[in-house]
């Protein structure tokens, strides 16, 4: 186990070399604004998903939603709510299909943006760290660390492209949930 302090990075190589690598530095930091833009727009519309199930006003939902800590919590209770309130198993096994959707894509969003960015010497970025404690058979780990590459730029770019394409299924569905639960909203 490594139990030095690293050593800090090389400034004055970084910014020798800063200017050069901008463009790729930008290119993956708009890329990581995209997905988090894309992310957030996703996880907004499961308040009319609150509003709808719970028959209220867009204040009393938001601040419903708002009051549970996590998204995991908060799509737990969009859960509950629909096989509360919804009669038809095929249209909360619609919904189910969606929230899950949703949560694969969170898992990439949570990577990136709870990570540590790692640069070399030319400061372009080279990988990440997620620090998470996970423990399996005994095995103890503290931190993912992942190349921040093609492949990598490829998969935070399918991702995007699958909120993108939930965010107008979920938008769909939503009027489905009106119909079910009988609301005027």
């Amino acid at each position: 186990m490594n139990s030095q302090v690293p050593e800090p990075p090389d400034f004055d190589a970084i910014s020798l070399h800063a200017e050069k690598s901008a463009e790729q530095r930008t290119e993956i930091l708009a890329l990581i604004g995209n997905l988090m833009f894309s992310w957030s727009n996703n996880e907004s519309v499961f308040i009319y998903f609150l509003m709808v199930l719970l028959d209220t006003d867009f204040t009393s939902a938001a601040i419903t939603f708002l009051s549970l800590n996590t998204t995991r919590a908060r799509l737990d209770l969009i859960r509950r709510l629909a096989k509360t309130k919804i009669g038809d198993e095929e249209v909360v096994d619609r919904l189910e299909n969606l929230i899950s959707r949703f949560q694969r894509c969170t898992r990439t969003r949570n990577d990136l943006n709870h990570c540590i960015y790692q640069m070399n010497d030319h400061g372009e970025i080279t990988h990440t760290t997620v620090l998470r404690i996970s423990e399996s058979k005994g095995d103890f780990k503290i931190a993912t660390v992942r190349a921040l590459n093609k492949r990598r730029i490829n998969e935070i770019t399918g991702v995007i492209r699958r909120l993108t394409k939930l965010n107008r299924e979920l938008w769909e569905f939503l009027a489905e949930l009106k119909k079910q639960t009988g609301t005027t909203l």
